[in-house]
């Protein structure tokens, strides 16, 4: 799966949390929210320029753009992170993990091994 067939697939499948996503879907999607981020916040500098909804010291939290981008992409990454795990016949569930500090690089390299081959229990194999 390539760069515009992933990112076409995740946003089709906008809210669906059934089914599985190889590692290629995923990763692409990856690759596609850091660079819209990366994009909005460009966006937002030359905008808005010092401007932000909340400051931290010298950093600048919150800013328009790059929050939209962030709301916008929050429940697709979601549901293709939990249609991963069911690719690795692990239920979503497994997907807060990620919100406790070691468990967010357990994720992180859970999400690097192929899923299994073959049908599960969450569906026929997205690669086969």
């Amino acid at each position: 799966m390539g760069f515009t067939q992933s990112i076409s697939s995740v946003l089709g499948k906008y809210a669906t949390f059934q089914g599985r996503a190889p590692r290629s879907e995923y990763w692409w999607f990856v690759l596609f929210m850091v660079l819209a981020n990366w994009v909005a916040g460009i966006v937002d500098t030359l905008t808005f320029g010092d401007y932000s909804l909340w400051r931290y010291g010298d950093a600048h939290l919150f800013t328009p753009f790059t929050s939209l981008v962030g709301l916008a992409l929050l429940i697709p990454s979601i549901a293709v992170g939990v249609r991963r795990f069911h690719d690795m016949d692990r239920t979503g569930w497994w997907l807060l993990l990620a919100f406790t500090g070691i468990g967010t690089i357990i994720v992180f390299f859970w999400f690097m091994f192929r899923g299994t081959q073959g049908p599960n229990r969450f569906g026929p194999d997205p690669l086969g």
